[in-house]
């Protein structure tokens, strides 16, 4: 008889969003690790093209003609032909905990060879408490085998509850496409994204990017600066650290100048932006936090480029849809149904 397999951490609790456009035969290198959780696969691009998934895992797969289908106008805030698509994902999910990853990500080993579960150590950095008041030179104290060091102050070694984990990539580095082309064969060698979408999720929201708007590249970034702006108002924790996977394809720097051209000089005035941005003492809600931050993006960066104006309007939109997809759990099964019922292949 078969040994039982153990049931492993939040199963019935959290999803896995991937976005893609090609076939997925990438998950059987993670098959180990995810074959027990649900998945929730955003195919971008041509939606008549079959996406192939490997056998045994329980999926529910959404095109772009499933997007506009179950929000109607309110579509066009999500972005098409960019990775950005991935958060409806997040909109369609009722799990409290979100695990994201791309198609060019493989398991990675630590030093002495063994595989190393990114989702159990995801789940593990949102199951413990965050230090973002005070640094601790042992990275993250509430590891097994870690404490906090002399002279932390005890008053603060409660920490605050984790909303983000945000692991890192070994071999191909995360650069931008003039940091490429001048380091073309540079890989990170040395050993040193899940979220609890009840506490967050309203704020994951990847912007406008990829077809029909004038920046790409920028989705993962733009989450991440609005993200932290609400966490800090809120006294929420993001890890940014441990665990580690494998980035298996460098993409096309000359193709990421294009994407990324206005990018690289808005940043210099968006990142300004978000270190001094300030919310109002009554946004006590993820949602409350995002409107007001939307409004300051369209009166602040808007004089930057009218794009701002779009995307803060984008991002009022993506709230009204968070919360006409969420408010009834009956919704789901009359208007998500995906390409395809939600399956065990």
């Amino acid at each position: 008889m078969a040994a039982s397999r153990s049931t492993p951490l939040l199963k019935d609790e959290l999803d896995i969003v991937i976005p893609t456009i090609r076939n997925l035969d990438f998950l059987e290198m993670w098959r180990p690790f995810f074959e027990q959780y649900h998945l929730i696969i955003v195919q971008d691009g041509d939606p008549s093209r079959k996406i192939k998934v490997p056998d045994g895992f329980d999926y529910e797969l959404y095109n772009r003609n499933d997007i506009s289908r179950i929000l109607g106008p309110k579509a066009a805030c999500i972005s098409f032909k960019d990775s950005a698509c991935r958060c409806f994902g997040y909109l369609v999910s009722k799990k409290k905990y979100i695990f994201t990853i791309d198609d060019d990500c493989f398991v990675a080993k630590d030093p002495t060879g063994k595989a190393i579960n990114a989702l159990e150590q995801h789940i593990k950095n949102l199951l413990t408490p965050s230090t973002p008041h005070f640094f601790n030179t042992l990275y993250d104290p509430y590891r097994e085998g870690v404490d906090f060091v002399r002279g932390y102050p005890f008053s603060l070694r409660q920490g605050v509850p984790t909303a983000v984990s945000h692991g890192l990539w070994l071999n191909i580095p995360d650069y931008d496409a003039p940091t490429q082309l001048v380091k073309p064969l540079e890989r990170n060698t040395r050993y040193i994204s899940g979220f609890s979408n009840h506490s967050i999720g309203p704020a994951m929201y990847f912007g406008l990017m990829g077809d029909g708007h004038p920046i790409g590249r920028y989705d993962d970034m733009w989450a991440g600066w609005c993200m932290k702006v609400i966490c800090d108002h809120l006294g929420l924790g993001v890890k940014t650290g441990l665990p580690y996977i494998w980035h298996s394809k460098a993409s096309n720097p000359f193709v990421n100048l294009k994407k990324e051209y206005n990018g690289i000089f808005w940043q210099e005035k968006a990142i300004p932006f978000f270190q001094s941005a300030v919310l109002p003492k009554d946004c006590d809600s993820v949602q409350k936090c995002y409107l007001a931050l939307a409004g300051e993006v369209k009166s602040k960066l808007g004089e930057l480029d009218p794009y701002f104006v779009k995307l803060g309007d984008a991002m009022v939109t993506w709230i009204e849809a968070w919360d006409e997809v969420n408010k009834s759990p009956g919704l789901k099964s009359a208007k998500l149904l995906p390409n395809g019922a939600s399956k065990k292949a």
